[in-house]
């Protein structure tokens, strides 16, 4: 496909990393002349200076010819114009990053609808949404939600007290008759797809995929502590902080904001209400931070702009045996850092918007028997799970799994049909209006049918 980005910040790159590997051809459009030459020394694409709602730009690029125009820039007003534009120029699919904390929901159809932009996102409410699914799962390093939350995918770090080690796979699911699967093993930087005869070991990372209504008593079953977490101590009062707190603030959790500079402490103060406590300080303060029963918190979140700031500030947390800790880590080489020392969730808002944006894109790509709905980059990026809505023309519809030919590395999740979760077993259909969940190692799909067959 034809892509254009408009806008190489730190969304606009992830983006890129991301697209390129997808195999499309990119052109990214930045107004400043030494991020266009980097692009164009790092990549093999094409990168012009120019302002991305200049007509004169914009028609320099064929926009007739584009598939998707995506703008990341800095300013709102910017990429909604620069959408509006691309698609009355003859772009078929225009996204649209917009941040403005007053925009909400409605604000978003309304736009869309009007200036007939394909997407409209908002990356820090993305970022609060996937924060807010793991401070609610206090073992998992990451949480992955599919089709209005009816399936849940979490991240777990085995430990060595764990009740499910020296277990063959298959026995462990006698031994624990739940609704569950582990459907992918990280292990020494490689990632399994796992059979029945496979054994976990301490150190492992596993992904677990299970009924969103069933996951907290599945977690507490296998051994995985869950200890609900009431109070919530975030440093940073960025716009992911305010989205976050508020949808704390409705489960009637106590959050705790610090903030070091005085102008934005108040002006958060005036946007949260209730339980939430805006603090002016330094978050970095070991003082302030014990002031605050850094000790005693139940999830501690470092949400600032500066990942040096956030590492150390969880580290000194993780040392005082703060409960759960989130650090916001954007460049790779840090967050890689972050993780050897002992910091388990490590997040970047950039890749939950990508994971969104990829899976539009990829979508596009689909036929007319299988559709992408939610895709996630899962296992440090080494595998994928995708969410595929089944339709009428599926040819392998009414085939029990077993007497499918399904790709190497490859596994069928689960199957949403009706609003119920199944786990599938051999003799299980995949049938016209369900939805699935398949996990891949190592390759990209576009088209179900394309890695499923008929034996």
């Amino acid at each position: 496909m034809n892509i254009i980005i408009a806008g190489a910040g730190k969304i606009g790159i992830a983006l890129l990393d991301r697209l390129i590997k997808e195999q499309h051809n990119i052109t990214v459009i930045d107004l400043n002349e030494d991020t266009v030459n980097a692009i164009n020394n790092s990549y093999d694409v094409i990168s012009i200076k120019g302002n991305s709602t200049s007509f004169e730009t914009l028609s320099s690029v064929n926009m007739d010819k584009v598939d998707v125009f995506i703008a990341t820039t800095n300013l709102d007003e910017v990429n909604l114009l620069s959408c509006f534009m691309a698609q009355t120029l003859g772009a078929k699919h225009t996204v649209a990053r917009v941040r403005d904390e007053e925009h909400n929901i409605n604000n978003f159809e309304v736009l869309r609808n009007k200036l007939g932009i394909s997407m409209i996102i908002n990356p820090e409410l993305y970022t609060a949404k996937y924060l807010y699914n793991l401070i609610k799962l206090p073992s998992a390093m990451k949480v992955e939600t599919f089709s209005s939350r009816s399936f849940e995918m979490v991240e777990l770090l085995i430990k060595e007290d764990s009740p499910i080690i020296n277990v063959p796979l298959f026995e462990l699911r006698k031994k624990f008759p739940y609704n569950f699967l582990i459907c992918t093993v990280l292990r020494n930087g490689e990632v399994v797809i796992p059979d029945g005869y496979f054994v976990l070991e301490p150190g492992d990372k596993i992904g677990l995929l299970s009924p969103f209504s069933e996951m907290l008593k599945i977690l507490k079953a296998l051994g995985f502590e869950q200890k609900a977490i009431k109070d919530v101590l975030i440093v940073g009062a960025s716009k992911i902080a305010v989205y976050l707190s508020q949808l704390l603030q409705n489960d009637k959790q106590s959050v705790t904001i610090i903030e070091k500079d005085e102008k934005r402490a108040k002006e958060v103060s005036g946007m949260l209400y209730g339980s939430a406590d805006v603090i002016f300080g330094n978050g970095t303060g070991q003082d302030l931070l014990l002031e605050h029963d850094v000790k005693g918190v139940d999830a501690f979140l470092t949400l600032t702009g500066k990942d040096e700031e956030n590492i150390l500030t969880s580290v000194y947390a993780k040392k005082h045996n703060a409960g759960k800790i989130i650090t916001k880590v954007n460049k790779e080489e840090l967050a890689k850092i972050a993780e050897s020392l002992g910091l388990d969730c490590v997040f970047a808002p950039k890749n939950v918007v990508a994971n969104i944006i990829v899976s539009y894109v990829r979508a596009l790509q689909g036929s007319v028997e299988s559709k992408i709905e939610t895709l996630y980059s899962i296992m440090n990026g080494k595998a994928e799970a995708l969410e595929f809505a089944i339709n009428d023309n599926f040819k392998e519809s009414n085939v029990p799994i077993k007497d499918l030919k399904i790709a190497k590395d490859m596994i069928i999740g689960g199957i949403i049909r009706n609003n119920k979760c199944i786990i599938p077993h051999g003799n299980d259909v995949i049938l016209a209006n369900d939805k699935i969940i398949v996990i891949t190692k190592g390759q990209k799909i576009n088209d179900l049918s394309d890695f499923i067959d008929l034996k």
